[in-house]
Parts: structure tokens; C-alpha cells; sequence
């Protein structure tokens, strides 16, 4: 799976910060098209992005280069596909989707693009972002509706309000789909990717809900300021300690148990049976990938 702890994103209408978007060392950055941008910034967004492929994308400090789509429900959709999809974009991320009708759409689009443009078929990956009471309940079947589905978002700010309730930082208006849509996604073989933590100057809260967060199954989160990038990557990455337990879990498992025929074995005074011994060794591919992204 692509490394994805920190996901950026930067208004593609504001050539300022379009411009220093390339010194930002995140694992995703992300131009955005949809809330960040006014509609009658869209074109000028477009071309922002367009000329960022162009001189700008292979000098960026990020792993990946996505851009945020607007739904098919505001009829920008099939422009900011024909305006972007150029070598260079590794990703798309489908606001408010809420079906799987809304992804084999625009897989099919991806596909006519990349042919039309010399590029290689699937090369474009597609990044849901859940954000309604619809995408919610949909999560699954439109993760699962493409190959090229590789992560999905959960989006709690226009959750909530098309819950038609208050959003907090506590978060307790939005636990039943912040679960759901992380349950979702590891059903369909995707990284989940928590909301963005609005109340950025709160770096306390911001690390607690993190956390609280990477217990419920994401790998990643959507960062809406630069000082949220370092806590996210030290969370989402396995620390020395839980390697070295990965590490023992791993020798102990494999010389006691497997090469002797035995289900259970004890490390540390604890029993390591094989959940046990297969999480130890998520661990540690987790980290192999990580290493693998930054080099």
C-alpha cells in the first residue's frame, strides 16, 4: 500500500501558496479544486494546477501529487478531470462521493484520459473522501467498485453538517461514521484516512485525537495546517519500541513455534500465538514500506 500518514492540502487558486507548496515534505499534497477554491476561481485553479505539472510537480519534496475533484452533482467534475489528468498526477480524490455509480464514472473517465494523453492505463489512483450521510453508508460498495480505489477520507466537517448537527473537537457526533468509513476501507483492502483536526493551534487535542484515531484503524490524516505534519508522522509510524516487540514477536514465533510445530509460544511472559505473531509482522512491513516511500 502507498504510504499515506500526512495528506496537505493547498488552495490551487492561491499561487502563493501553490508555489511553496513544493518544499512541503508531506506523503500526499494535495491542489484542491472543490471547498477551497470559489467558483469563479475554478478556471484560474485549473491552470494553476496544469502549470504545476509542468515545471513545479518534479521538484516537489511530497512522495504524491493528488488533486481534489469537485462531485458530479456540481457539473465541474468532467472539466477538472480534463483540466488536470496529465503525467505527473499520481491521484484524484472524489469529493462527496456517495456511490459506487460516482467511481465506475469516473474510472472510465480516468481511463479515456490516460489513453487520450499517453499515459499508462491505471496509472491515476482514486481517493474517496466520505463526507454525507450517503457516502457513509455507501463506503464500501464504492470503495470497492474500482481497482483504482487505493484509500478513502473521512470528511467530518460537511458530515456533520449534513447530519445536521454541531462538529467538535471532542468528535462524538461523528464516532459512529469515523469507525464506519475505517471499517470500510480496510474491508476493501484501502488505507483509511482520518478527518482534518480544525482546531490547529489545539496541538494537544490535535495529537489526542490522532491517536484515538490510529486505533480505530487509519493510517493517515488529512492535515489542514504545517504544524500538524510531524505529530502525523510520528504517530502513523511504528515506533523503535514496537519494532523491537515486532522484531521478538517475529524470532521467538517462527524459531519456538513454527520451526517446532507449536500454535503458542511465550515472548516477554505473554502468550504469541499466530494473531499475535501476524500483527508483528504488519508491523513490520508497515515500516519496510515507510522506509522504502522516503528513500
Amino acid at each position: 500500500m502507498a504510504v499515506m500518514r500526512s495528506v496537505f492540502y493547498v488552495p490551487s487558486n492561491n499561487e502563493k501558496m501553490v508555489t511553496k507548496a513544493t518544499s512541503i515534505e508531506v506523503d500526499i499534497l494535495t491542489l484542491d479544486l472543490e471547498d477551497s477554491v470559489p467558483p469563479a476561481e475554478k478556471v484560474r485553479g485549473r491552470e494553476m494546477i496544469k502549470k504545476y505539472l509542468d515545471s513545479a510537480r518534479a521538484k516537489q519534496k511530497a512522495k504524491y501529487f493528488y488533486v481534489r475533484i469537485n462531485n458530479w452533482e456540481t457539473e465541474m467534475t468532467n472539466d477538472d478531470l480534463e483540466a488536470v489528468v496529465y503525467p505527473g498526477l499520481d491521484g484524484v480524490c472524489l469529493a462527496k462521493c456517495g456511490s459506487k455509480e460516482n467511481v465506475t464514472r469516473l474510472a472510465w473517465k480516468l481511463e479515456e484520459l490516460e489513453q487520450r494523453r499517453g499515459m499508462k492505463v491505471g496509472s491515476v489512483a482514486i481517493q474517496l473522501l466520505i463526507e454525507t450521510a450517503k457516502g457513509v453508508i455507501n463506503a464500501h460498495e464504492a470503495a470497492t467498485a474500482s481497482p483504482r480505489v487505493g484509500s478513502l477520507i473521512f470528511g467530518a466537517v460537511d458530515y456533520t453538517k449534513d447530519m445536521r448537527v454541531t462538529l467538535t473537537s471532542e468528535g462524538q457526533e461523528q464516532l459512529y461514521a469515523r469507525f464506519y468509513t475505517a471499517v470500510a476501507a480496510r474491508a476493501a483492502g484501502c488505507v483509511a484516512i482520518d478527518c482534518p483536526y480544525v482546531a490547529f493551534q489545539d496541538m494537544e487535542g490535535y495529537k489526542k485525537s490522532t491517536e484515538e484515531g490510529h486505533q480505530m484503524g487509519y493510517e493517515g490524516r488529512m492535515l489542514i495546517h504545517p504544524s500538524q505534519i510531524e505529530p502525523a508522522h510520528e504517530i502513523y509510524t511504528p515506533s523503535a519500541e514496537s519494532i523491537e516487540w515486532a522484531e521478538g514477536v517475529k524470532k521467538v514465533f517462527e524459531e519456538e513455534g513454527i520451526a517446532k510445530g507449536t500454535a503458542a509460544v511465550t515472548y516477554l511472559g505473554k502468550m504469541v500465538d499466530t494473531p499475535v505473531y501476524e500483527n508483528a509482522m504488519q508491523i513490520l512491513r508497515t515500516m519496510e514500506e515507510i522506509q522504502a516511500a522516503d528513500a
